[in-house]
């Protein structure tokens, strides 16, 4: 366990380097600068300016001075937020995208899994179609395009619910299901194929045979072995859907993460990007080092080397 773990260790922090050296490198490729919008100030205080954010420097200099800050923890300040630090930033709006994003893997995971065991549970028959059309529409449907629909049907016709803004449970249910229909579309439709295969081998067959009861093959052995590929595809899924919240924030007007990484892209803030997509990065390889953790945990016929 010991060697898996700093094996994967390894690549974590390699593959970590990689993302940041290819985002450095292009975002300092991009036309303009961050003070762009500032070009009625005396050019004297501009090239001060440069000179606090270190853009003054050449470009290797800034790459391997802002690794130095990395290792620090230091994501250094925000150019577009003047007086407020990115790791500031980051932390305070995470608090809103994490539980957006907690909530909306929570419902998408729980009605996929409940969804895909029933429609396999019943095949061919009217539920198993309607999880078929969900799955076709969740895959195919962009969420920006679910978002308007449900801003137009439940918050401006109906009134429902609010059309955007957050706090309240009435102001998450709409961006809440946008951001998590096409998890529950996902992941009913694997839940269904993965509890169709399972349900055909010989092991469920040899179930039976010694008499075991419905109840006991479907909790023991159907759902435990069908859940697998479920349980591999979370670790993506709870970086994705944080990934994804950034197009849902800014349609309802929610103050996560995904308004500040908007923004920052406009003005070309390079701290603010920097910091947001290294976050994001160290996201998602640590939930697939997690996955691969639990993946063994869940089926103890898997060993970790």
């Amino acid at each position: 366990m010991l060697k898996y773990t700093t094996k994967r260790l390894g690549i974590a922090i390699f593959t970590l380097l990689i993302i940041i050296t290819i985002t450095f490198f292009l975002m300092n490729a991009i036309p303009g600068d961050p003070f762009q919008q500032s070009r009625r100030i005396p050019p004297e205080i501009l090239e001060n300016m440069k000179a606090k954010y270190g853009l003054d420097k050449p470009l290797i200099v800034q790459y391997f001075k802002y690794l130095g800050n990395i290792l620090q923890g230091d994501l250094g300040d925000s150019m577009y937020y003047r007086g407020r630090s990115v790791n500031t930033i980051l932390a305070d709006s995470f608090a809103v995208s994490g539980k957006l994003g907690l909530m909306s893997i929570t419902v998408g995971a729980g009605l996929g899994i409940f969804f895909g065991i029933v429609a396999a549970l019943n095949r061919n028959k009217f539920f198993d179609y309607f999880v078929i059309v969900l799955a076709v529409i969740g895959v195919s449907v962009p969420n920006f395009v679910i978002a308007t629909t449900l801003q137009y049907l439940f918050a401006s016709k109906l009134g429902w619910f609010p059309v955007s803004r957050w706090g309240t449970w009435q102001q998450a249910v709409l961006p809440v299901t946008a951001l998590g229909f096409a998890y529950i579309a996902y992941i009913a439709r694997m839940m269904r194929t993965s509890m169709l295969d399972v349900i055909n081998q010989d092991y469920i067959k040899t179930a039976k045979a010694k008499g075991l009861s419905g109840t006991q093959i479907l909790w023991k052995h159907t759902i435990r072995n069908a859940i697998l590929p479920i349980v591999t595809i979370l670790g993506v899924a709870v970086a994705g859907i944080v990934v994804g919240s950034l197009v849902i924030e800014n349609i309802f007007g929610i103050p996560g993460m995904g308004k500040y990484f908007v923004q920052s892209i406009k003005q070309n803030d390079y701290t603010m990007i920097m910091g947001t997509t290294i976050f994001y990065a160290v996201l998602l390889i640590a939930m697939m080092f997690i996955i691969d953790v639990l993946y063994g945990i869940v089926d103890p016929r898997i060993r970790l080397d």
